[in-house]
Formats: structure tokens, sequence, C-alpha cells
């Protein structure tokens, strides 16, 4: 699998980008699949100012984020999507993969 395999939309590149700058001690964002959730897996999301040898760096502008090999099963051919309206603000992952998912978006079946 190659980095471009997830992709970072421009309003989650913004956000991620400010995100970061505003914390010097945090490079990235990471985003990992777990299991549980009332879908079956969910979506983490933390910060973080370190790499590990099994991920994947997707990047766009100032903004990086890291997805570990395992997850990246799970992620392939997604978009990370920052959304921000009436419901609040959030990172929001659109997952082709995905047969089923919840109403708050953050967990999934495949």
């Amino acid at each position: 699998m190659t980095e471009t395999t997830v992709t970072l939309s421009e309003a989650a590149a913004k956000r991620i980008a400010q995100i970061v700058s505003a914390d010097s001690s945090n490079k990235a964002l990471r985003v990992s699949v777990e299991g549980g959730g009332c879908s079956g897996f969910s979506y983490k999301f933390d910060l973080t100012d370190a790499e590990t040898d099994d991920d994947v760096i997707v990047a766009r502008g100032e903004a990086k984020v890291l997805i570990d090999s395992m997850s990246l099963v799970y992620m392939a051919g997604s978009e990370i999507d920052f959304v921000d309206n009436l419901l609040g603000q959030s990172f929001q992952i659109k997952n082709p993969n995905a047969v089923a998912s919840c109403g708050c978006g953050t967990s999934f079946s495949i």
C-alpha cells in the first residue's frame, strides 16, 4: 500500500495544521482503528510527537497524519475530513469499505 491509499481533505489538513502548530510538543495526528464501538470498529484520534516503524504518513500542506499498517488495512481508500456544522466540529472518515456506520461517524463495520 502507498501513502495515497488514505487522503486528507483540505478542511482536515487545515485543522490538523492549526492543532499541531498550537502545541509544539506534537508533530502529527495519529489515526487508528480499534475493535469496539456500536458498529464493530471505531476510529481513534491522538496527537503524537513520534513515528513508529510501521506508520504510513499521509501529508497535505503542513498537516501530517500517521496510520499504523494494521489500521491501514481497514482504512484503504478512505478520506479524512473535518466537519464544522451545527452539530459541532469533528474529524470524520469517509470509508468506502464500511458497510454500516453509526450516527456519530466514529464507529463502523466491514
